[in-house]
């Protein structure tokens, strides 16, 4: 057994999907109409094209903004990505303008950032050191 979609929700899958591929490198997969404004719309790594999909799901079911609310406003991450080297990649991504709630920190065997996806959520960069 593997992990083939997992998902985030998005306020707006076309912002969702210009920051998720100009800003942090993803690549589109899928994206196919399913009726109305929403799409199935998934990225993956450049590096791995085979790979996990990432769903950009829109944010429409009424649970989903006070679930996504409440983990903004508890510091938590909807989501995890590898990287090789968060202080690179943190760098990287404030010239390109990106909201950080945390600057990279060491904590035991990772060290890790978190940063505003500007689509309703918190995303986790990591890298073991």
């Amino acid at each position: 057994m593997r992990i083939h979609v997992t998902s985030v929700f998005v306020d707006d899958q076309a912002k969702a999907l210009r920051f998720y591929t100009d800003v942090l490198g993803f690549v589109k997969k899928h994206d196919i109409p399913l009726g109305g404004e929403a799409r199935w719309l998934t990225v993956v790594s450049p590096e791995a094209p085979d790979g996990t999909e990432l769903l950009l799901e829109p944010s429409g079911h009424p649970a989903v903004p006070p679930y996504k609310s409440a983990l903004v406003q508890d510091g938590i991450p909807a989501a995890s990505f590898a990287v090789d080297d968060v202080q690179a990649e943190f760098d990287r991504l404030r010239g390109l303008g990106v909201r950080f709630t945390q600057e990279p920190l060491a904590m035991g065997t990772v060290k890790t950032a978190v940063l505003d996806d500007t689509c309703g959520n918190l995303i986790q960069l990591v890298h073991k050191l």
